[in-house]
């Protein structure tokens, strides 16, 4: 319950601010690719000027996760190379276990 407040604290305020972005920036906007003729229609884009910044946003944000989740290769490596190992030192303890109980027991004759 505390979670959806927090979300709802979070992303409401968020979402009003969003829509006043939209409505300030709805003026058509031209992009154009081609720096050495900007007035070449092949090469450019209109749109509302908050269509770009939205889509600038989403690019950083794209670009920023992939920088973290390629930073971070070497953690999960080392943690997946961890993981085997604690498995293979559980296994290596249930062998023992195993063979332990096999053992007799101390102060125990084997019997004849």
């Amino acid at each position: 319950m505390s979670k959806k407040i927090i979300n709802l604290i979070i992303l409401l305020p968020l979402a009003i601010i969003l829509v006043i972005l939209c409505v300030a920036n709805r003026q058509a906007v031209t992009l154009a690719l081609n720096p050495f003729r900007p007035e070449d229609g092949v090469l450019s884009f209109t749109a509302p000027f908050f269509v770009f910044l939205f889509l600038a946003v989403i690019f950083g944000v794209l670009l920023g996760s992939a920088a973290t989740w390629f930073a971070q290769g070497k953690h999960r490596k080392r943690a997946r190379i961890e993981a085997k190992e604690a498995v293979r030192w559980h296994d290596e303890a249930n062998r023992q276990k195993a063979a332990a109980g096999q053992l007799p027991q101390v102060g125990q004759l084997p019997a004849k």
